[in-house]
């Protein structure tokens, strides 16, 4: 717990429009900004695709991921979630240990219904539903799968979800494992994505910045990137507006 705390104070706090150092890519681990009604939404990069998310008091968790993928993370660590967002049950998206440590009385889990099956518990939401959850958070359940020839195996077309989450008006896609499916032209006015770049699993850097000119989002992080020269999706998409933050999302 004291290591967390200091690493949590030395975190940098970035708003909206702030530029990200695409230089050094541990240069920060939160970004903060204000939804349309003046609540504050704070993003915590975790690693790969785990991703905390603080909105008005509530604690949101995004595939939380223990020792099953490096670095190890100690969930026990966090404050416990409110929500937790699972978009499938690949081992470094889905831990039912770390779900466990972050567990109390009344905190939601919401899954693709595959997890929701291994879980035993939660909530199973198919591409294309909805849920509310408190007076002003709204969660949509989105396709996510390969299209590339032989890699459709990895994340066949409707078993995982990605999701759009609304928080009091701001907008977040969470891709999960995907490419650049023709249904991202769906997902619309988006504050902030995060867009998955590793092949073949995912995306090529091409496949990602063209996602990003098809969400169209305000700021972009790339994750689940691993190996990936993650910068190339920042040049890819110079110009258009979009600012790409690059965290420690490997």
């Amino acid at each position: 717990m004291k290591h967390l705390a200091t690493t949590l104070l030395a975190m940098s706090i970035f708003s909206l429009f702030a530029k990200a150092d695409t230089n050094d890519v541990a240069a920060a681990r939160t970004d903060t900004f204000e939804a349309p009604n003046g609540k504050t939404v704070v993003f915590t990069c975790i690693k790969h695709a785990s991703v905390r998310i603080q909105y008005d008091g509530l604690e949101i968790q995004v595939d939380p991921v223990g020792a099953k993928c490096e670095p190890a993370t100690d969930y026990s660590a966090f404050p416990k979630a409110d929500l937790v967002l699972v978009t499938h049950e690949h081992f470094d998206h889905f831990d039912a240990a770390a779900i466990a440590a972050l567990r109390k009385d009344g905190t939601a889990v919401y899954a693709n219904p595959a997890v929701r099956g291994m879980l035993g518990s939660g909530i199973a939401l198919a591409n294309g539903e909805h849920a509310h959850f408190g007076e002003d958070v709204t969660i949509e359940a989105v396709p996510a799968y390969n299209t590339t020839p032989g890699r459709e195996k990895f994340h066949p077309k409707g078993r995982d979800n990605g999701y759009v989450l609304d928080l009091g008006g701001f907008r977040i896609y969470i891709a999960g494992d995907t490419e650049d499916i023709p249904e991202m032209a769906d997902v619309k006015d988006v504050d902030v994505a995060f867009l998955p770049v590793n092949q073949p699993y995912t995306m090529t850097p091409e496949q990602a910045a063209a996602a990003a000119k098809t969400v169209g989002p305000k700021v972009l992080f790339p994750y689940h990137y691993s190996q990936t020269p993650i910068r190339k999706v920042a040049d890819l998409l110079a110009g258009t507006g979009i600012d790409v933050r690059i965290r420690d999302y490997r």
